[in-house]
């Protein structure tokens, strides 16, 4: 397979927060479902009944992974969609009782483009600040809330630098004072647990594409009583809530992944820390000058988020892509941008730090032997990018004359 002049077989990919190589067992749990089983499954008869149970099997074992219940899950294209589902939806349908949602700096823009759609129509929106670790202000949060606060939203985990946040201290916070509290999980979904129930979620979002499943499908997890609008009119589907044709081998495909995903989490998870800790160990030891981006230990298994000082880490992005390596400057979907992250910039880097910084994010497909190749490369390419900088050279002989 080529994609250009590149061969697939020749990458290392250490890009898995942007997308997830779909697994195997993945294709061919779809492949049925194009032209096999490809029956409507709003169709009454047995042929479409076909799809509709892959669609209800999905949702038994998906709501058993996250403990909530089979009705609970709506399928989605993913999630953006989700996202925007569950701050607009709730938004519009609890007006009558407040305009008022809290979130955080460092949210994907799913979730702040979202909110920033709501102000026009007259929703506030307070930005909560995180330390410098990337954890939200727990205090700084309940002190926001007002008495026309409807929603509470804050990612399970930060797309850029890894954090895990307080989610149960969270849910305990909205529980008290009887607001929505919607996650965006797209990131933490099969990387670690997650209980909807003990952490008092009452909607939370999943994208396929992140775990080893296909592309253009997801779920929205929404409490059963929650207030909130359909997302799409038309027809039946999702109980009324989210018109459109089911995608049923997407459905299929998820489904897979995130059984084999949750069925190995334990052993993913060791596994993914395993390479991390190696990784940034080996970093420091080898290369000076380098800042670790997000919370030392509570973080995704597989983040990695490190600022070079005195480095374009958009120019070192280009030259381990030389190389075969695929990593990123930050969130797939800010990745064209010029500005500095804003995530980044929440946790109190310079914009000159933020620039200077790359997301590494493995997966449990990647081996010893890639990352000792990938420590070597950013060895010689962060070196060559410093040998050109003018205020790494002057740095270097200010310590000259001090030694």
């Amino acid at each position: 397979m080529q994609t250009g002049n590149m061969q697939t077989k020749n990458i290392i990919y250490l890009d898995n927060a942007a997308t997830t190589r779909v697994r195997q067992e993945a294709v061919l749990a779809m492949e049925p479902y194009f032209s096999q089983y490809y029956g409507n499954p709003s169709s009454s008869y047995e042929f479409g009944m076909i799809s509709d149970n892959v669609m209800e099997k999905g949702r038994k074992i998906l709501s058993g992974i996250i403990h909530c219940n089979p009705d609970e899950i709506y399928y989605t294209s993913g999630g953006t969609e989700s996202d925007n589902w569950a701050i607009t939806g709730t938004a519009f349908a609890n007006y009558e009782k407040g305009n008022h949602i809290i979130t955080s700096k460092i949210e994907h823009p799913a979730v702040k483009n979202a909110c920033e759609y709501l102000k026009s129509f007259g929703f506030d929106i307070s930005y909560i600040d995180v330390d410098n670790k990337g954890t939200i202000r727990l205090d700084q949060l309940e002190q926001a809330i007002r008495k026309e606060t409807t929603l509470i939203s804050v990612m399970t985990a930060n797309n850029e630098i890894g954090t895990i946040q307080p989610i149960e201290e969270i849910g305990k916070i909205a529980r008290k004072h009887q607001i929505l509290f919607h996650t965006d999980a797209v990131q933490a979904f099969c990387h670690i647990p997650i209980d909807v129930r003990k952490a008092g979620i009452d909607m939370l979002s999943v994208s396929s594409h992140k775990f080893g499943g296909p592309k253009g499908v997801g779920f929205l997890y929404i409490k059963k009583g929650t207030e909130i609008l359909p997302f799409m009119n038309g027809g039946h589907q999702e109980n009324n809530m989210r018109a459109g044709t089911g995608n049923v081998p997407g459905v299929a495909g998820m489904t897979e992944a995130a059984g084999y995903a949750s069925e190995n989490l334990g052993n993913l998870m060791r596994y993914e820390i395993m390479l991390r800790n190696y990784m940034i160990r080996r970093i420091f030891q080898e290369i000076p000058l380098c800042r670790l981006n997000g919370h030392d230990s509570k973080r995704l298994p597989g983040n990695i988020n490190i600022s070079f000082e005195y480095v374009d880490g958009g120019a070192l992005l280009g030259l381990l892509d030389l190389r075969g390596i695929c990593v990123s400057t930050g969130s797939a979907c800010s990745a064209k941008t010029s500005t500095p992250s804003e995530v980044l910039k929440a946790i109190g880097l310079s914009d000159e730090m933020a620039h200077s910084s790359i997301r590494i994010s493995l997966s449990a497909l990647n081996t010893r032997e890639e990352i000792d190749y990938v420590i070597q490369s950013l060895k010689e390419d962060v070196q060559e990018l410093r040998q050109k900088s003018a205020k790494f050279q002057e740095k270097m002989e200010i310590r000259r004359k001090m030694h």
